[in-house]
């Protein structure tokens, strides 16, 4: 009886001097939670915290322990330990009895409705020490009590109208018992904290907040904590669903806690539960449509953590229709920045450092489209396609809006997609990247910059160069085909754009290709460590198939093979030791030939060189080679933008690449080295299409600058490279032993020829001067009819000008002068 009235006495100074307690609140409340197991035993309900291995017997305690020690303070020791006789049960009954009494409950429950009296520092250490006992209620891992834990619910609702200070103090208390509670491995009691979470919740939220306080941010914290450290699938969707309610019916009233609520579905994105991430991402996209239609100034703060959170939902691999769906959200969050830039402008908060110009793209499109990176970053291949469309999308449809250091900000975002230390590290992935990724992003770069020109030349067009140089220098075909196809693009849509400083970049870029992609160890490649094996005498290795197709191949020279061929067995190799730097090579040759290519596309426009040597080839047929030839679509090149000084550097890469592939050919004896190690396949490997279509395109150039008025003055350096050049070709073609080469050469010849009889008297006799002796030593060869009937053209233009002879019709010749070849 004693310990009652001591109880009793307690709960008395608890009611009258609870503001001088301080930490005795410790023991006042640990009492009381004593009491109330004292009152379950009072009332019955005695089993759930007893626990033994004797029989239980109704209304006795004999052969059973309490759980833990809490009777202990009752003074119940002996009773607990069997000792008692009849006359100790039926006192200890009434006493127990007493605690049940209504005068002891009223007692206790003044205490809870009381604490609205409680100072703001006594009301703290109140809230602490009754956090402290419920954590000891609840440590029982089979018995837990929840009394504790209810009267903290209950006196959350009595001092919910205290001052935000002094709630913010209670509550940081409270938050981090209920983080705790909620992560509780028993799941009643975590289903009981998170439900009562959620009505807390709801009776914050109905107050509103005012301005410039985040109170919802701190009542709301405990569910993405618990998302984050509880992986019971059961309080996880019991917490989705709390939050999806207060959305759907407290949306209005929400203002700082949408930050927690994205964190929370942020954390359900990546979960592997169906049922989880479908409503998560329900409420999200209701979110996004709807609510920020109606809300979006109050809910603004959050709009980046909507963002990020819709990325979550997209890199989710298990649900790739939820991906889908929640690019097309990000998309759409695009609209309230464009349509809405003002509300982002006078937003302050964090931003204060931001000038105001800066915001929209701080809080709007920057995080848009940085997480939209994230997605391409992470996702597997159609997602990230999907999420690269997209922001490319976005810069299209809204560039217009964008600053120039806007720019700059984002293409540090795209670059990161090339960026080779974040690239898969299995060598097929990266593969996959680059022939994927990479090669869809550099077009889109290209496209954007075009229709941003004006925009973006002065501050990102050395970037763009890199970057595709980039793309040129990787061992990847696609990639480097696309590099270069990119830089022809970008040249053709924005040349007459361009300054003559941008043509000196454009240039040297070029320039830069040319010369870090040549080949060269082509000449000077050995093989190693050879073994003698008779079973690798004749090699039959395709290294690279889908390379080969854009390199000439001369299946007529396999035949000639043997052509300086050494016959020692130590130049037998093994297939595939050598792969990968043949490989390399290859993509090299590659480049070359689409740098050509490039070249006489820029300089010409597309499809123009091959359309002229069709007429070319027409004329000849035609006897009308005095005929202008005029291509539609040679006007629409770049040469008219450009100075005699950046042709002539691109005609130095021509050159060099011409130079280089005549000596490769040339070289019998290494092209049978390679072949027989296996390179480039079933025929010795031959650069006939680099050492044509270089010089093709050189020769075009030259010619089109020595009939071009403006450049009169580059006239005399121009002739002199055009001697030079063709000169060196004629004797090269002499001494040229395959048939299959020759032919090669046919076209060439052909414009070299034709293009000549264009120029006027004078400067023809300068050249004929000095191809005269060559042309004679190639009529000994076996030349097609078109071909012959150029040359015979010539002959007779060089007996016109030097006045050898005379026809009696200066545009036609004599028929007895028409000999039938």
């Amino acid at each position: 009886q004693k310990n009652i009235d001591t109880i009793k006495t307690l709960i008395t100074v608890a009611h009258t001097d609870g503001n001088y307690l301080g930490n005795s609140w410790h023991e006042i409340l640990k009492c009381i939670s004593q009491l109330e197991l004292a009152q379950l035993i009072g009332t019955g309900v005695k089993t759930r915290y007893l626990s033994g291995s004797g029989r239980e017997r109704e209304g006795s305690l004999k052969g059973h322990t309490l759980a833990g020690e809490e009777f202990m303070g009752l003074g119940l020791g002996n009773l607990v330990s069997g000792g008692v006789d009849k006359r100790q049960m039926a006192s200890f009954q009434e006493s127990v009895g007493e605690t049940s009494s209504q005068s002891v409950v009223v007692a206790v429950d003044r205490i809870f409705t009381g604490s609205t009296r409680l100072d703001g520092n006594a009301i703290v250490d109140f809230v602490r020490w009754l956090c402290a006992v419920s954590m000891d209620e609840l440590a029982s891992p089979h018995h837990p009590r929840m009394f504790s834990l209810q009267k903290i619910v209950e006196i959350s609702y009595y001092n919910m109208n205290r001052i935000r200070l002094q709630w913010s103090r209670i509550w940081h208390v409270i938050g981090d018992h209920f983080n705790k509670v909620g992560c509780n491995p028993n799941e009643d009691v975590a289903i009981f904290a998170v439900d009562s979470l959620r009505q807390l919740s709801m009776k914050f939220l109905e107050k509103g907040e005012l301005a410039n306080f985040r109170f919802q941010k701190d009542f709301l914290r405990p569910f993405e904590h618990i998302m984050k450290k509880n992986r019971s699938p059961t309080i996880r969707d019991m917490a989705i669903r709390c939050i999806a309610q207060m959305v759907n019916s407290q949306a209005a009233n929400i203002r700082s806690g949408w930050k927690n609520i994205f964190a929370v579905f942020h954390q359900a994105a990546s979960d592997h539960d169906g049922n989880i991430v479908e409503l998560a991402f329900q409420t999200t996209c209701h979110i996004v449509t709807t609510i920020f239609q109606h809300h979006f100034p109050a809910a603004i703060d959050s709009f980046q953590d909507a963002v990020k959170c819709l990325s979550e939902f997209a890199c989710n691999a298990a649900f790739p229709d939820t991906s889908m769906e929640a690019i097309r959200l990000i998309r759409f969050c695009g609209k309230y920045v464009s349509e809405r830039p003002r509300v982002l402008q006078e937003y302050t908060s964090d931003d204060m450092n931001v000038a105001p110009g800066d915001r929209v793209w701080v809080r709007g499109w920057f995080p848009i489209l940085f997480e939209l990176s994230c997605i391409i970053n992470r996702c597997k291949l159609d997602v990230r396609t999907r999420g690269l469309t997209v922001m490319f999308e976005i810069m299209k449809s809204y560039g217009h809006t964008f600053e120039k250091h806007w720019w700059q900000d984002l293409f540090r975002i795209v670059f990161r997609i090339f960026d080779n230390m974040k690239l898969p590290e299995q060598l097929s992935e990266k593969s996959e990247w680059m022939t994927t990724t990479c090669n869809h992003a550099l077009y889109a770069i290209c496209d954007v910059f075009t229709q941003f020109y004006e925009a973006l030349n002065e501050v990102l067009l050395s970037d763009v160069f890199a970057q595709l140089q980039w793309c040129v220098k990787q061992d990847n075909e696609q990639l480097a085909r696309s590099g270069t196809n990119c830089l022809e693009n970008l040249v053709i849509s924005n040349g007459e754009k361009f300054s003559p400083e941008v043509w000196d970049e454009t240039c040297n870029c070029m320039l830069d290709i040319f010369k870090t992609t040549i080949p060269h160890v082509l000449l000077t490649w050995r093989p190693v460590g050879m073994e003698e094996d008779s079973s690798e005498k004749h090699l039959d290795v395709d290294l690279d198939r889908q390379s080969l197709s854009s390199i000439d191949k001369n299946p007529s020279e396999r035949g000639q093979s043997q052509l300086s061929n050494p016959t020692d067995d130590s130049w037998k190799g093994r297939p595939y030791a050598n792969q990968k730097l043949f490989a390399s090579l290859l993509i090299k040759c590659v480049v070359q030939l689409e740098l050509i290519q490039t070249i006489d596309n820029i300089v010409f426009y597309p499809a123009t060189s091959k359309k002229e040597d069709a007429e070319h080839m027409v004329a000849a047929q035609q006897d009308t080679l005095d005929a202008d030839i005029h291509i539609e679509t040679e006007d629409q090149g770049m040469y008219k933008y450009m100075s005699s000084q950046h042709l002539f550097k691109l005609l130095d890469c021509l050159q060099e690449s011409h130079s280089f592939s005549k000596a490769f050919n040339s070289n019998y004896e290494q092209r049978t080295v390679l072949w027989r190690a296996g390179f480039k396949g079933k025929s010795k490997p031959n650069l006939l299409k680099q050492e044509t279509s270089s010089l093709a395109c050189c020769l075009r150039i030259l010619f089109r600058m020595y009939v071009d008025e403006n450049r009169r003055d580059s006239w005399e350096e121009i002739q002199q490279r055009l001697l030079t050049v063709c000169s060196e070709a004629l004797a090269y073609f002499i001494t040229v032993n395959s048939e299959s080469h020759r032919e090669a050469w046919t076209s060439l010849l052909l414009l070299l020829l034709t293009k000549t009889l264009k120029i006027n008297d004078e400067k023809f006799k300068a050249h004929a001067s000095m191809y005269y002796p060559y042309l004679c030593e190639i009529m000994q060869f076996d030349l097609i009819p078109e071909l012959r009937a150029v040359l015979r053209k010539f002959f007779l233009r060089i007996g016109v000008v030097y006045k050898i002879w005379i026809p009696e019709e200066p545009s036609q010749v004599p028929a007895a002068l028409s000999p039938v070849w």
